[in-house]
């Protein structure tokens, strides 16, 4: 209405799908949480990348791999896939539920 275009919905994935991708090695997880969070504990193969400082530029090359964005609940994520977007990017996909969402179902973390 009014010719304003409604952004694309961003691409959810669960914690149990994204940890399939992972054991196939078909996914990159890039927590965009701050580092002292990250210390904490993260998915093992994690990439941090904090949104306070993230450009989509630094996101390493994912090799063929499905690049998932990851948070603490996925606000934070959410907002790293608008600046994706907005970069004409393909990276859409993020982890619905974030971290918490992770370890809710029982997936380990390392670093904690």
């Amino acid at each position: 209405m009014f010719g304003f275009k409604k952004r694309a919905a961003h691409r959810e994935i669960g914690p149990i799908e994204l940890n399939a991708m992972l054991k196939d090695g078909k996914a990159l997880v890039i927590d965009v949480r701050e580092a002292s969070e990250f210390a904490t504990g993260h998915i093992e193969g994690a990439v941090n990348m904090p949104l306070s400082a993230f450009s989509i530029r630094n996101i390493p090359d994912p090799e063929g791999k499905t690049v998932v964005l990851q948070c603490a609940g996925g606000r934070r994520s959410g907002q790293a896939l608008d600046q994706c977007a907005k970069a004409q990017s393909n990276i859409d996909t993020h982890l619905a539920g974030g971290i918490g969402a992770w370890k809710n179902a029982g997936l380990p973390v390392v670093g904690s």
